[in-house]
């Protein structure tokens, strides 16, 4: 199979549904005389033209505003936030309009639109880019919200959130969009709302997305060398998130570790721990342990933000309070 790059992944995604629907169409920050800020629009205006491929003033609240009227009246945008720390200026859009419309109309207005770009750390940056806001749209009834960690998973999720009806929270990270990986040449989609088991294990349950995987599975390496064998669920979507997935392996291996970049106050991590809790709690040999940011604004400096993130030191720590409590 081909091995292609995070962000070819979604550029084949966006390009492939834009041939197949008319309607489909890209807007943003840089995305069209720029190739985009990241490279991942690369190419899509020389073959859709500006029509189709639009550059924006820096306006997030105007343009995000401009799509959500436009797929009120039948088009479907994808809305690229440059980072969705800007996303914030939007946000009244995304929450009370395009996640309500739905229900304030009476089913009379869907809203099939893709918001996407990268979110959470990715280097320095300083604290007023390097947030995660997953946990945020997570958190808002309308909204589906869906973090890949890998090319394969970005290109189906991608293809199946300009299909969906309903609005789409797309969040990806600088710093996966060279990551490589192996995608098929051939159309595929993937389900939203669907965990995947991306290792089986037998000792412990470590559940995670986005690029807090490669977190979690350079930590499983470690551990299994001392004999640990940790079954590790990428959930992939955080709304609607698969619990019932997260549920059937906490019940085999009886223990939990969830890893998640957001600051641990209304983390996801709080909700997944709670939910295996209180669904799971005669299965399990040991309270289930988060392990996310420290609760502070990321730093500048490249030792603070290693000390405040998640890390594989971090994870170890964790899964070994749970095995050995």
């Amino acid at each position: 199979m081909r091995v292609i790059q995070f962000r070819e992944a979604l550029r084949e995604a966006m390009s492939e549904e834009m041939r197949r629907d008319k309607n489909v169409f890209l807007m943003g920050e840089e995305v069209a005389e720029y190739n985009g800020a990241y490279k991942v629009s690369q190419g899509m205006l020389d073959e859709f033209g500006p029509d189709r491929v639009i550059d924006t003033p820096i306006a997030e609240l105007g343009f995000a505003g401009l799509g959500v009227g436009a797929a009120m009246n039948g088009l479907k945008p994808i809305i690229e936030f440059m980072t969705f720390n800007f996303s914030l200026v939007a946000i009244d859009q995304i929450v009370n309009s395009a996640a309500k419309m739905l229900s304030m109309s009476g089913g009379a207005y869907s809203v099939p639109i893709v918001f996407r770009g990268p979110t959470g750390n990715a280097g320095q940056l300083g604290a007023t880019h390097s947030s995660n806001f997953e946990n945020w749209f997570a958190n808002t009834p309308g909204l589906k919200v869906i973090v890949p960690s890998n090319p394969y998973d970005a290109k189906g999720l991608m293809k199946a959130a300009i299909r969906d009806p309903d609005p789409v929270i797309f969040m990806e990270s600088e710093l996966m969009y060279s990551d490589k990986g192996e995608v098929p040449e051939g159309e595929y989609l993937l389900p939203i709302g669907v965990a995947d088991v991306k290792r089986k294990g037998k000792d412990v349950t470590i559940i995670s997305f986005g690029k807090m995987m490669k977190v979690v599975f350079e930590a499983a390496d470690e551990l299994a060398k001392e004999g640990i064998e940790a079954e590790i669920i990428d959930l992939r979507t955080v709304r609607p998130i698969d619990y019932a997935t997260c549920l059937e392996s906490v019940k085999k291996t009886n223990r939990c570790v969830v890893v998640e970049e957001a600051n641990p106050i209304a983390g996801l991590s709080s909700e997944l721990a709670y939910h295996i809790q209180r669904n799971a709690f005669d299965y399990l040999d040991a309270p289930v342990i988060r392990v996310n940011s420290m609760d502070i604004p990321l730093s500048y400096s490249p030792t603070y933000i290693e000390a405040t993130l998640p890390n594989v030191k971090r994870t170890i720590e964790a899964v070994k309070k749970v095995m050995y409590k």
